[in-house]
This record gives C-alpha cells, structure tokens and sequence, in this order.
C-alpha cells in the first residue's frame, strides 16, 4: 500500500511538472504571436506558412 502510493506521488509529481512547463510554453507562444500581430500586422497563420516553407526547403537541400 506504501509502495503504491509513493508510486502515485512521484507519478503525481512528473506530471504536474510536464503540465506546468506546457502551459508555461503555450502562454509565451501565445504572448509572441500576439505581440507580432499587434506590432507588425503578423498572422498566426503567416508564422504557420513560413515555418512549412523553411521545412519544405531544408528537405529540398536535403536536411532531415
């Protein structure tokens, strides 16, 4: 019954911090595009297109 619960705990624990870094890194994703798009006029889906297009060209010249 111990076992189990240290078990949890330390489960428990990992997870909150996973949830805490993700939440951590959505909210500044979240703060960049918005401060994009309110000092340069730039979408979210503008930021979308060029990261696919940077991807579609390292694949062109070969980087994986």
């Amino acid at each position: 019954m111990i076992a189990t619960l240290i078990v949890a705990w330390i489960v428990f624990t990992i997870m909150w911090k996973v949830l805490k870094t993700t939440v951590s890194n959505a909210l500044i994703i979240s703060a960049v595009l918005i401060l994009l798009n309110l000092s340069y006029g730039i979408t979210p889906q503008d930021v979308a297109h060029q990261i696919t297009q940077f991807a579609q060209t390292l694949s062109q010249i070969g980087i994986k």
